[in-house]
């Protein structure tokens, strides 16, 4: 039986592809979802009709903050002094916990660690810093040594020692293990191994990593200053309890030029470190 031109032979022809029927599977996981979903609905009290009928409140305050207070010797120059003071939080609490992170991530990847016991501690360690916001070690530092930048700093050195141990293991575990089993063979320590084949192919990971919580840090140092740990944050809450929401403003848009000005200098470093590493 001859076809017409263009058509195809009928046992040629493509069939439609068959839908797939749900499975069991897959409508216990939507249902979930779902019921999840209307838990937390009820549980936050999300109400979009709330948030309309305030638009009163939302207006009264747009009236107070604008136009920002932009006097020299009241508003910007404490509020650029105070700018600084959270930049050095960030910095020291990102350097100083270099040491500690690295010690923990050595000891946390498997590539390096000396033993079972040593990556359990280690990972336990690593995962209760990450757990404990940067918030709350600032609370308890400031108890311990007072208000001002100090706690700031000790309170990043600790949640960042557990960040970035975190990554840097992930990093070490990650690469090829044959310069350092070669080593191992030819009579190398663990140590000697660690230094000379698994910490020099990371070195480019490593640095970019710790450019990008640097970056972090200086925003999360905000954050702190709005419990007592000094720096702008702090002018920032005493703007809001004072009611001077223009004062406030004019911080905030301090807090955003540094902030960018951050984001542009990690950005251009971590650009540099991959053309010539080729990895960030």
């Amino acid at each position: 039986m001859s076809t017409t031109a263009g058509a195809l032979p009928p046992d040629t022809r493509l069939t439609p592809p068959r839908r797939r029927p749900v499975t069991t599977a897959t409508a216990t996981i939507t249902a979930a979802v779902v019921i999840a979903h209307v838990l937390a609905w009820n549980g936050t009290e999300f109400s979009p009709s709330a948030l309309v009928q305030g638009w009163r409140g939302m207006a009264d305050f747009v009236g107070q903050a604008l136009p920002p207070d932009l006097s020299w010797d009241g508003v910007l120059l404490p509020g650029l002094r105070a700018a600084l003071v959270t930049l050095g939080i960030g910095l020291l609490g990102t350097t100083f916990s270099v040491p500690f992170a690295l010690v923990l991530a050595l000891l946390a990847a498997r590539a390096t660690t000396p033993g079972r016991w040593a990556y359990q501690a280690a990972r336990s360690v690593l995962s209760f810093l990450r757990a404990v916001p940067d918030v709350v070690f600032a609370l308890v530092f400031v108890t311990a040594v007072g208000l001002g930048p100090f706690a700031g700093v000790l309170a990043l050195i600790f949640h960042n020692t557990g960040v970035m141990g975190k990554l840097w293991a992930e990093a070490m575990e990650e690469i090829d293990l044959g310069p350092r089993d070669a080593l191992r063979v030819g009579g190398a320590s663990g140590v000697q191994a660690a230094s000379h084949a698994v910490l020099p192919a990371v070195v480019p990971q490593f640095v970019g990593l710790l450019l990008y919580r640097f970056d972090v840090n200086v925003r999360s140092s905000l954050v702190l200053g709005l419990v007592g740990a000094g720096g702008i944050g702090f002018l920032v809450n005493q703007s809001i309890k004072l009611f001077r929401f223009d004062e406030m403003v004019t911080h905030l848009a301090i807090v955003m030029v540094l902030v960018v000005a951050v984001d542009q200098l990690s950005a251009y470093v971590r650009r540099r470190i991959g053309g010539q590493g080729r990895v960030t």
